[in-house]
């Protein structure tokens, strides 16, 4: 169950970075924003960066998602019409 609710918060949080990464990176140079760094690092650090922002929010979104249980509980007590 662990393992399924992390690669639920991971996968997005990689796809999203990727996306981040490639509009970014389309519009700024890595070579102006950080002189002295070589153009990989900049890549690979924003990358990182945006992963974990990404996965920060995906893991936010899940935490707010209720559990079929905890659906089912809430429920109960309302009247189905």
């Amino acid at each position: 169950m662990l393992a399924n609710r992390l690669l639920r918060i991971i996968w997005p949080a990689f796809l999203a970075a990727c996306i981040l990464e490639l509009m970014v990176f389309a519009f700024v140079d890595p070579m102006d924003s950080a002189p002295g760094w070589s153009r990989q690092a900049v890549y690979t650090i924003a990358f990182f960066t945006f992963w974990v922002v990404s996965a920060g929010t995906c893991f936010l979104a899940t935490l707010l998602h209720p559990t079929p249980d905890e659906a089912k509980r809430a429920n109960e007590g309302r009247l189905v019409v």
